[in-house]
């Protein structure tokens, strides 16, 4: 006798949407916890710093790391700056001194790299202007209990500034988000581009409690020449972005010669830089040290946020970029209040966070 039973109900089709391009400012506030600006800088100044920075660039390094038992070379060219303190700032941190050297050398992929250089007068030019931008598009904003609260002038400023060469359409970089050891929770990052347009992407890293119920899409947006990406705070925990190869690119041809009676220079390569704040509650000094012997990496726990917020860092070994792919496997949740970090923006409300981070967007 054969017995009929009920058919189990059909999978729930979860709807797949196509990457989707953000074309305008008003495009990437809606999609995005960023905000665009086409132009940043004036013209003149945007080519200063560009041949500035593509002088500079013939010296940078192409950085190597440890990469599942394979040891791999960052297919553009990087370096690192450090702004010198304003002396009128009590609150200000000399990144470039001897105590920082740490935090400055372990930038990328936790992987020493050489001593870096203080901001150049024309990065130092454009950073005011970019700091003016970042300061006045954060007031808009609602803001997260874990950002830094530490500055009686309660605005941002940046102390550090990563710079990246991308040289014709095949150099790139793969998804991730930025190490946070330095940067702390909800860092705000701006990020100029000159030269050649690029995509740049993000996608988000759907928490676990919501991938039968949602697929992550990527958004494209383009970035031309003198534009200025600000990732607000919540980029890093939610978000992955990268650069991805590009099949064909635009020549770059500046507005502006590099002398007054020379002629135009067209170029394939985009400068990349990305104004940070390193906090000081995140001195080298106070990061915790893993069994390798060496500073432990900051990361955010994406794939368990509870309704858009983070409830979790974790600091975790970075051994393995160096010590031919292998970690010691060393794994600790970063503890605000025991590791008497701050004073953060939930230390000014009645009712502290404790366990985490609530979303404040």
């Amino acid at each position: 006798m054969t017995v009929l039973r009920t058919p189990p109900s059909p999978a729930k089709e979860v709807p797949r949407f196509p990457p989707l391009t953000l074309s305008n400012p008003e495009m990437v506030a809606k999609h995005t916890p960023c905000t665009l600006h086409p132009s940043i800088l004036p013209p003149e100044l945007a080519c200063r710093l560009f041949y500035a920075m593509m002088d500079a660039s013939e010296d940078w390094k192409r950085n190597k790391w440890w990469l599942f038992d394979r040891l791999v070379e960052s297919p553009h060219r990087t370096s690192f700056y450090v702004r010198r303190p304003n002396e009128a700032d009590a609150d200000a941190v000399d990144v470039g001194s001897e105590e920082w050297q740490e935090a400055s050398h372990y930038w990328y992929n936790g992987r020493n790299t050489e001593k870096p250089c203080y901001f150049p007068d024309v990065l130092e030019e454009a950073c005011h202007i970019v700091e003016r931008v970042v300061n006045e598009e954060m007031k808009k904003r609602k803001r997260f209990p874990l950002e830094w609260a530490g500055d009686a002038s309660g605005v941002w400023r940046a102390n550090v500034a990563a710079a990246n060469r991308y040289e014709g359409g095949k150099e790139s970089v793969g998804a991730h988000a930025d190490r946070m050891t330095y940067l702390g929770p909800y860092p705000t990052i701006a990020s100029i581009s000159l030269g050649t347009s690029r995509v740049f992407r993000l996608r988000e890293v759907v928490p676990s409690n919501q991938k039968e119920d949602r697929h992550a899409q990527t958004f494209n947006i383009p970035l031309s020449h003198n534009s200025l990406l600000v990732m607000h705070g919540s980029t890093q925990e939610r978000f992955k972005h990268w650069v991805p190869p590009q099949p064909t690119i635009d020549v770059y041809r500046p507005s502006y010669p590099r002398n007054p009676n020379g002629c135009i220079e067209p170029s394939n390569c985009r400068i990349n830089i990305t104004f940070r704040f390193y906090r000081p509650d995140f001195h080298p000094s106070t990061i915790p040290r893993c069994k390798c012997g060496l500073p432990t990496d900051l990361r955010a726990d994406m794939k368990n946020r509870q309704d858009g917020k983070t409830d979790k860092y974790w600091w975790h070994c970075n051994g393995a970029v160096q010590n031919d792919g292998k970690d010691c496997g060393f794994w600790r949740v970063l503890d605000m209040k025991a590791e008497e970090r701050g004073p953060c923006l939930y230390d000014k409300v009645e009712e502290p966070c404790t366990s985490g981070c609530k979303d404040a967007a």
